[in-house]
């Protein structure tokens, strides 16, 4: 995998397998950026592509979205995972009383679904993941688009 990387998936399985590539990305790169920003519309496959990559970096974790949780984590003896859904996010101060600063500083990656609603506190240095449907016609395909910035946030 290379960046900037587009694929088109056909199936919640094959979205799995591109966040498992990513997750090994993730082990043998110590310089990618350890946050994971992702955006798409409700039902394009976040979680299916966030349980790919946990299931790489913490194999006897099972993922469920963190809709009414709001953060999951996902310990290992590697790289911990950790996981926030932010559709339910309406503000910083949502936002912060839940540690999310404290996670950041942690050792581990933090995975975003939603990141859309948060602009205000995604770090300048980032992997950004873009999945969406492709169309009506075709309801299962998507398209998932991972690029890397690096810089201060827009």
């Amino acid at each position: 995998m290379t960046f900037p990387y587009e694929i088109i998936t056909c199936t919640a399985d094959q979205t799995e397998k591109v966040g498992e590539e990513l997750a090994c990305m993730f082990k043998q790169d110590a310089s990618l950026p350890r946050f994971v920003a992702m955006f798409g519309d409700l039902g394009v496959g976040k979680t299916a592509f966030t349980r790919g990559f946990v299931r790489v970096l913490s194999p006897s974790s099972a993922v469920k979205s963190p809709t009414f949780a709001i953060v999951k984590e996902y310990p290992s003896a590697d790289i911990p995972v950790y996981h926030f859904d932010m559709y339910r996010i309406t503000d910083e101060d949502d936002l912060f009383s839940i540690g999310f600063d404290d996670y950041l500083a942690r050792r581990g990656v933090s995975i975003v679904e939603w990141s859309e609603n948060i602009p205000y506190a995604l770090p300048g240095e980032r992997v950004n993941i873009t999945i969406e449907k492709l169309s009506a016609d075709t309801p299962d395909n998507r398209r998932i688009t991972i690029t890397i910035q690096k810089g201060p946030q827009k």
